[in-house]
């Protein structure tokens, strides 16, 4: 069963996602809404963490190093100004999306192993990380204006 690899994959990515909405988090403290919010979204990912990791435990958990990998390329610490708050965000939603295509697939293998206790964290996790995008895309928008169209 290779359940296992997911697992292990999205139980680190979670962990990753969390530092990383806490880095810009606190890089960008100026914009109180991203302050607070990505403390919120870092707080969110490390329950998803824990919640995944009985199930890790269960099958075996063979953490890969893709979540490391994604989080060095993706992730290398914060940047400064309209247009690094702009790249952190982009960083943070490519993340969030790792982690959401995840809980896709790791729900279509609880269905198939019929194990409802996974079934039931996949889709309170999975519409958070939804949830997280969506705010992501939107806090872009916003932002992209001023970084990529007015000069500082």
């Amino acid at each position: 069963m290779h359940l296992a690899h997911y697992l292990g994959l999205l139980h680190k990515a979670q962990e990753r996602l969390g530092d990383a909405f806490t880095e810009v988090g606190e890089a960008h403290r100026e914009e109180p809404d991203v302050f607070h919010t990505c403390q919120k979204l870092a707080t969110q990912c490390r329950g998803h963490a824990e919640k995944l990791a009985p199930f890790a435990r269960r099958y075996a958990e063979d953490a890969p190093a893709e979540p490391d990998r994604l989080h060095s390329e993706l992730f290398s610490g914060t940047r400064s100004g309209g247009l690094g708050l702009l790249r952190d965000l982009q960083d943070l939603y490519l993340m969030a999306a790792e982690c959401d295509i995840s809980w896709t697939v790791i729900g279509q293998a609880a269905y198939g192993a019929r194990d409802e206790e996974l079934l039931a964290v996949v889709k309170s996790c999975e519409q958070e990380t939804a949830i997280q995008l969506k705010w992501l895309r939107t806090r872009m928008k916003q932002a992209a204006p001023q970084a990529l169209v007015v000069a500082e």
